[in-house]
């Protein structure tokens, strides 16, 4: 019985070794799909967060020259991390008081279709208020009486 549970256990870590590094190998793989396909006037950030345009290329001495605003700078390939896509700016007038972007298509018709439902969600509230306080006014005068 022990040695049936010990061959078990052998062979769930052989699993886990093969998966393991067959991931690796393909992530491995695809990195380096992505360094030789580097071609000049590509942006890209290196492991040490460095954002540059690809200037030139070696491949026979695996280096990559880099211009960073201006500066000219020598990396090894190996330290190129990924290709730089800049975030989209999103201005405060573009975002709604949760901070959701709005629809770009009619901003106007956003606008005009919130300020109405403010309106009457307003004249709303104000008359629920105005009742609670007439109700509250009429009760203490009640008891008053009752005294």
């Amino acid at each position: 019985m022990e040695y049936m549970m010990l061959i078990i256990l052998i062979v769930m870590m052989a699993v886990m070794m093969f998966y393991s590094s067959r991931k690796a190998k393909k992530q491995q793989q695809e990195r380096q799909a992505f360094r030789t396909s580097l071609t000049p006037g590509t942006e890209v950030i290196t492991i040490g967060g460095l954002i540059g345009k690809v200037v030139e290329v070696d491949e026979q001495y695996e280096e990559i020259v880099l211009d960073s605003e201006g500066s000219l700078l020598r990396f090894s390939l190996q330290s190129i991390s990924k290709a730089y896509v800049r975030p989209a700016y999103v201005s405060d007038d573009e975002v709604d008081e949760n901070g959701n972007p709005l629809d770009t298509d009619s901003p106007a018709q956003i606008q005009s279709d919130d300020s109405t439902e403010t309106e009457s969600g307003n004249d709303d509230s104000e008359t629920v208020v105005e009742e609670t306080t007439v109700v509250e006014s009429e009760e203490p005068s009640d008891e008053t009486n009752n005294k």
